[in-house]
C-alpha cells in the first residue's frame, strides 16, 4: 500500500517542480518582453497590449519549450509579440489596401535587406514602426550561423503570413463573410486554408533557425509541413474560443462561415490525428523538435478551453 502512495507523492513532486521551473521561465520571458516593447511605444500602445497579453504569450513559449533558457526564447517570445503588433495593425489599424500593401512592402524589405529599413514615407507610423520592430527581431536572428543557409525559410514564412492577413483584410472589407439571404460566400474551406494568417509557424521557422541543432534544421522542411498543419489546429482553437470577442470587435471567426462547434471539433481531430501521424517518422532524429509542436497542441488546447490572449479593448 505504502509504495504506490509514495510513487504518487513524488511523481507530484517533481511535476510541480517542472510547473515552478516553466513558470519561473515564463516570467523571465516576460520581464525581457516588457523591457523589449518598452522600445516601441507607438506599435505596443494600444490598450489590449496589457500585462496579460506580454504574461500569457511569455507562458505559451515558456511551456511550449521549457527545456530552453529564456535567453534562447527571447526571438519565439518576441516574433510572437511582433504577430500580435502586426495582426492589430492590419485588423484593426489599416483603414485601406493601400495601408495594407505598404505595411506588406515595407515588412519584406526587411526580409530582403539584412534588416535594413528603407527610410518610411510615414515614420514613425504603426506599420513604419511594424517594420522596425521586425528589423530588429531578423537583426537577433542573423547573429546565429543558420541564419545565412535558412533565411530564405524566414522570408518565404514571412511572405505567406503577411499574404494570408491581407486576404482576410479583403475578405472582412469586401464583407464575404456575410452573404445575400444569410449564406457566407467565404467557405470555412477556404478559411483553414488561409491559416497562414495566425502566424504561429512565422514563429517557429524563426525559433528553429536561432536554436536549432543539425538535426533539426536538416529537416527543417519536413517540421515546417507539420507546422503548417499544427498552426491550423491553433488557428480553429482561437475561433472556438474567441467567436463572442470577434463579433463585438468585427473580426472574422470559422463560426461565421456556416459551421457549428461540433464541426469544428472534429475537423481538429481529424488535423492533431494527422499531425501525430507525420511527426511519427522525425521522432528518432529530432525528438526534441516533435515535442515542441505536440506540446503547441496540447497547450492551446487548455489554455483556448478557458481564454484567449488580448486584453480589452
Amino acid at each position: 500500500m505504502n509504495g504506490p502512495k509514495t510513487s504518487s507523492v513524488e511523481d507530484e513532486i517533481q511535476r510541480a517542480l517542472e510547473a515552478g521551473r516553466t513558470a519561473a521561465l515564463a516570467a523571465d520571458c516576460q520581464r525581457d518582453l516588457q523591457e523589449w516593447a518598452e522600445s516601441y511605444p507607438v506599435l505596443f500602445s494600444a490598450r489590449p497590449f496589457d500585462a496579460r497579453l506580454y504574461g500569457t504569450v511569455a507562458l505559451a513559449n515558456a511551456f511550449g519549450a521549457p527545456w530552453e533558457s529564456a535567453d534562447r526564447l527571447r526571438i519565439a517570445v518576441r516574433a510572437s509579440l511582433w504577430v500580435f503588433a502586426a495582426d492589430w495593425i492590419v485588423d484593426y489599424v489599416a483603414k485601406t489596401r493601400d495601408e495594407i500593401d505598404a505595411v506588406t512592402r515595407d515588412c519584406l524589405a526587411v526580409a530582403d535587406a539584412d534588416g535594413r529599413v528603407r527610410k518610411a514615407a510615414e515614420p514613425g507610423t504603426p506599420g513604419a514602426e511594424l517594420a522596425r520592430c521586425l528589423a530588429d527581431i531578423q537583426a537577433d536572428l542573423a547573429t546565429v550561423p543558420a541564419f545565412d543557409a535558412h533565411r530564405w525559410a524566414w522570408r518565404d514564412q514571412l511572405r505567406r503570413y503577411l499574404t494570408a492577413m491581407a486576404l482576410e483584410w479583403d475578405w472582412k472589407a469586401d464583407g464575404a463573410h456575410r452573404g445575400s439571404g444569410g449564406a457566407a460566400r467565404l467557405t470555412f474551406e477556404q478559411y483553414v486554408a488561409n491559416a497562414d494568417n495566425f502566424g504561429s509557424s512565422l514563429v517557429n521557422i524563426a525559433h528553429w533557425i536561432f536554436t536549432g541543432d543539425d538535426p533539426t534544421l536538416a529537416h527543417l522542411g519536413a517540421l515546417w509541413k507539420i507546422s503548417e498543419k499544427v498552426q491550423c489546429v491553433l488557428r480553429l482553437l482561437n475561433d472556438l474560443a474567441t467567436y463572442e470577442r470577434d463579433v463585438s470587435w468585427g473580426d472574422l471567426n470559422c463560426l461565421m462561415l456556416g459551421v457549428d462547434r461540433s464541426t469544428v471539433a472534429a475537423r481538429i481531430t481529424s488535423i492533431v490525428d494527422d499531425c501525430r501521424e507525420s511527426l511519427r517518422p522525425l521522432r528518432d532524429v529530432c525528438p526534441t523538435q516533435v515535442d515542441y509542436l505536440e506540446r503547441q497542441i496540447g497547450y492551446s488546447t487548455g489554455f483556448y478551453g478557458i481564454t484567449d490572449y488580448w486584453g480589452a479593448l
